[in-house]
């Protein structure tokens, strides 16, 4: 079993920016890739990111490419989303996610999610 906790969400304006932490524990020791995922308030929870477990080659949503970027730290069990020139529309809860391949992060197919963190841009 792995734990994930976000952290780092917050309100801010326009423009701004936020970093989001997730730190994991339990079995840390499996190579897992992490991704972020986010749900607007009636929408249906949609991929952000993803990063694999060597953390090279990493995917965006085509609406946050070129503004977010995520990275992890395996030293420190932790991994990031940046995200720069935050939009109202990224308003959402933004949920850290893991899971044993690349593909299945991408697919959404996770074996564990974080508990979410509320971001909130204002106009």
């Amino acid at each position: 079993q792995v734990q994930l906790v976000e952290s780092g969400g917050g309100l801010v304006q326009a423009g701004d920016s936020l970093r989001l932490s997730c730190a994991a524990s339990g079995r840390t020791s499996s190579r897992y890739a992490m991704g972020w995922f986010r749900q607007a308030p009636g929408k249906e929870r949609e991929f952000v990111a993803a990063v694999t477990w060597g953390g090279g080659v990493p995917s965006y949503a085509d609406s946050v490419k070129g503004r977010f970027t995520i990275s992890r730290d395996n030293a420190k069990n932790t991994g990031y989303l940046q995200m720069n020139r935050l939009k109202p529309e990224d308003t959402a809860v933004y949920y850290c996610a893991a899971a044993g391949s690349f593909g299945a992060v991408i697919r959404g197919t996770v074996d564990y999610w974080g508990q979410g963190t509320q971001v909130t841009v204002s106009s």
